[in-house]
């Protein structure tokens, strides 16, 4: 029997290096453009005879079969796919990668050089020299065709933005997203204790370009003491289906849905949308999305919702607060709730605006809608309707846009105008229409609204005005939404008048000083005015020795149905290191002052904690905030402590699970239902793979989702090489995607696991395989290179496996590994390669 290891033997390693050398130094000289003839006698082998280069005789030369490659069209990198490769009819001994019409599509061609080119190989493939100037390389160790194509034959792409024939609808597949807070408190004086749990969430499926969801809501709260009391609900929200159409650059959507516009007010109804997305534009002509900013006055939840429907809720440390991330969809009022854990509560209300409506040149967008408006309960509130508007660029400078709504009983028609200033921002003016007669009622109501709404950058003077609006309804004018909820009560109510919105940032950079403002003001024919405002100053500056101190000071105001809620926070930071620091924090409202002292600490890429300590009413209070970034779960923890008055603790974890044919994992997520990718890391398990942010690694099964990747935007995905385990190496590290809105995308990391060590390579007669030949695991990897008499270092070695010896162009002999095979730092192996039953004959 053949031993599997020996103590010593000759070895040359560097096989790769003695090659490139040799063709670099003249051991090889050019035949023709393509082929290079080897001068063996310059290699220091023992035996010249049996050497194997055929691999190396021509550059970039790929043995004809199918291959699993990354196609690149002038560096811009498209998914992995198959790729075949066959001998063209004049070069026998050639071979060429084959453009198949479907990898054509991809490469997002204009429609008039589509009519130019002409195929080889029964129709199947594309040659190359009937779009002019077009090279197509191939490198077999790179795993890569390159297409080198003139960019004036190409539709528009930019460095993150690719045209709709590079777009991936994913892979079928199950989802659920879920957003779960809970929180607790005991009174100190009473002992009374209560706890609520609440949650929201998306459960969904993917099947071919249709995504196929449905929202959930739930609140379980529970009181102790004298008025012991559960309550739990539990509520579908919406239930909606939706596809991208690319050729029209829309986005259909079924069922349940708010009608999304920028125009008319929002209600929710239940039927057909069809509308434009910009989303699918360039980045640089994408539209605008809402922000919610406030101050919390203690740890608390902060809950965005629309008409009865969670969009999100989350966790805020005390201090000011700034929620960017709601989806850029969302238009018309929004309601804030913040839940501070001393049991008060904020409420205020937000309106979302697009800013002015202008439409590129010669482009018409629009929306249009159709169904029954519903409540939130599912139940229809009022007859079919209809619903259009549109956006036509007229030129350069003008916009034309307008629209109507109507139920037959409500009719609205609205009409504006849009125009760039160029150097002075851009300007929109328009006015709506309505009529209404209610039911069971012989008046009628109309009247007329109008908006006018500006947005500038001035460089020069290093601010902006993101949004500025004024709005003027008159008396007997109603919203669709209005009309809705008077069909239902018999009574008008939210009879607004007058609406100002403002939001302002100023850069003071020589003095190191920034200003934001926000503000809204509203007013109504027959309830008291709302109000919101709030201003930040902020400075970062040097102090003696102490270097990159902050200063912060927020003040707000909040006018709501009545109640007048004011409020200040300072906030002065000192940094210790990089990733430490220490604060003072103080607020004050009507009612109460809190001054406290922080300690916040990053402890790496996924972990960080705050503590707190201070006084609060005059008593003692301390209190502590931890985030972990997990690769499951985003998990936030707070507790804190109040003298004599409470205790509270508070838990939130978002996340979500991802399935498909392809393999499936649990996964963090901060938009819930949204776009993700599953990445294979070829069976290993613990392989860093990063997008966004932090790392995440993949499961025991080798599988890993990243959420929240952008829509129609080149996301770019790689494995982070620093922190491979011990025993795996990446092939191919890097790779991307542009998904259409809600898919799955897949893709694979080629990965090669298992120990390494050199080996030698034993045939039956006693011979070796010759210098040169390649040494492939079950997964067809190249592991290793035959070198002089047959030694080789071998990676991805694993007990019980059978890897495969190459030459001649196909595989000769098998190398069978024992089960029980160790090996150590020191291990030589001695393999017996036996040869395949084809050769045998």
């Amino acid at each position: 029997m053949t031993p599997y290891y020996v103590r010593s033997f000759s070895t040359r390693p560097h096989i790769l290096g003695l090659i490139i050398s040799c063709i670099i130094s003249g051991a090889a000289f050019p035949a023709n453009s393509q082929d290079f003839n080897f001068n063996v006698d310059v290699l220091d082998v023992n035996d010249r005879k049996n050497i194997d280069l055929n691999q190396f005789s021509r550059a970039g030369f790929v043995m004809p079969g199918d291959y699993i490659m990354s196609v690149n069209i002038n560096k811009q990198q498209l998914r992995e796919q198959p790729v075949s490769f066959y001998a063209p009819d004049n070069d026998p001994k050639g071979s060429d990668a084959c453009i198949t019409p479907e990898l054509v599509e991809q490469i997002g061609l204009k429609p008039q050089m589509k009519e130019k080119l002409s195929w080889w190989h029964n129709g199947e493939c594309l040659v190359a020299d009937s779009l002019k100037g077009t090279v197509v390389k191939s490198d077999l160790s790179a795993s890569t065709v390159y297409l080198s194509i003139p960019q004036a034959y190409l539709e528009y792409t930019s460095d993150d933005w690719d045209p709709p024939s590079r777009w991936d609808n994913g892979i079928p597949g199950l989802l659920f997203d879920y957003n779960v807070n809970a929180q607790g408190q005991r009174q100190s004086k009473s002992g009374d204790k209560s706890y609520n749990v609440s949650g929201n969430g998306t459960v969904g499926a993917n099947f071919d370009v249709w995504r196929f969801r449905a929202d959930w809501q739930s609140r379980y709260n529970h009181q102790s003491g004298n008025e012991s009391s559960n309550k739990v609900t539990w509520d579908w929200s919406r239930y909606y289906a939706y596809r991208a159409i690319a050729r029209l650059g829309a986005k259909l959507t079924l069922g349940e849905n708010y009608l999304n516009s920028d125009i008319f007010d929002s209600f929710r109804f239940t039927g057909v949308t069809l509308a434009t997305d910009d989303g699918m534009l360039p980045p640089n002509l994408r539209g605008y999305a809402p922000e919610v900013t406030g101050v919390a006055k203690t740890n608390a939840k902060v809950i965005i919702s629309q008409q009865g429907r969670v969009l999100q809720q989350t966790q805020v440390a005390s201090g000011p607060f700034r929620i960017q991330d709601i989806n850029d969809a969302v238009t018309g009022k929004l309601d804030v709730r913040v839940e501070e854990q001393d049991g008060s509560v904020q409420e205020f209300s937000i309106n979302t605006a697009n800013i002015p409506y202008l439409t590129r040149p010669g482009t018409i967008r629009y929306k249009i809608a159709s169904g029954r408006p519903t409540d939130w309960r599912h139940h229809a509130s009022g007859p079919m309707f209809g619903s259009g508007e549109f956006s036509w660029g007229i030129n350069n400078g003008w916009s034309l846009y307008g629209g109507g709504v109507s139920d037959g009983r409500y009719n609205a028609l609205a009409l504006g105008i849009g125009r760039d200033l160029l150097f002075l921002g851009a300007l929109s003016f328009d006015a709506t229409q309505s009529r209404t007669k209610l039911p069971h009622s012989d008046e009628t109501y109309s009247g007329g609204s109008y908006r006018l709404s500006y947005s500038k950058r001035f460089d020069d003077y290093d601010n902006q005005v993101t949004f500025a609006g004024y709005r003027f309804s008159q008396k007997n004018y109603m919203s669709m939404s209005e009309y809705l909820d008077a069909r239902i009560t018999g009574v008008r109510t939210q009879n607004s008048k007058e609406m100002y919105t403002i939001s302002f940032n100023q850069q003071f950079r020589e003095a190191g000083l920034s200003a934001y403002l926000n503000y809204n003001h509203q007013t109504y024919w027959d309830r008291p005015d709302n109000d919101r405002y709030d201003v930040t100053v902020a400075s970062y500056f040097d102090l003696g020795r102490l270097k990159n101190l902050s200063l912060s000071l927020t003040a707000f105001r909040n006018k709501y149905n009545g109640h007048t809620d004011d409020g200040m926070y300072l906030s002065l930071s000192l940094p210790i290191g990089s990733d430490a620091s220490l604060s003072y924090n103080g607020s004050w409202g009507r009612s109460d002052s809190t001054n406290k002292a922080s300690y916040y600490k990053r402890v790496d890429e996924h972990n960080n904690y705050q503590v707190s300590s201070g006084l609060s009413h005059s008593k003692a209070l301390a209190s502590g905030y931890y985030s972990h970034e997990g690769n499951i779960a985003q998990v936030d923890a707070n507790a804190t402590y109040q003298e004599g008055e409470y205790s509270s603790v508070g838990l939130s974890v978002q996340g979500g699970a991802t399935a498909t044919l392809k393999g499936a994992a649990l996964h963090r997520t901060s938009i819930i239902g949204g776009t993700r990718i599953l990445l294979d890391t070829d069976g290993v398990a613990d392989v860093p793979v990063s997008g966004y942010g932090s790392t995440t690694a993949s499961n025991r099964f080798g599988k890993v989702v990243l959420a929240d990747v952008s829509n129609y935007y080149r996301n770019k995905l790689s494995i982070d090489l620093n922190k491979l385990p011990e025993n795996a190496e990446a092939i191919r590290s890097v790779t991307q995607a542009t998904l259409t809105e809600g898919a799955i995308g897949y893709r694979k990391f080629e990965v090669i696991s298992g120990k390494k060590a050199m080996a030698v390579l034993r045939l039956a007669d006693g011979s070796t395989p010759p210098f040169g030949a390649t040494v492939r695991n079950s997964k067809n990897q190249s592991v290793g290179i035959v070198n002089d008499g047959g030694s080789v270092y071998l990676s991805g070695i694993k007990a019980g496996e059978t890897m495969k010896v190459f030459w001649d162009g196909k595989e000769q002999c098998e190398l069978p590994l024992p089960k029980n095979l160790l090996i150590s730092e020191e291990t030589n192996l001695l393999l017996p390669c036996h040869l395949v039953a084809v050769n045998k004959k």
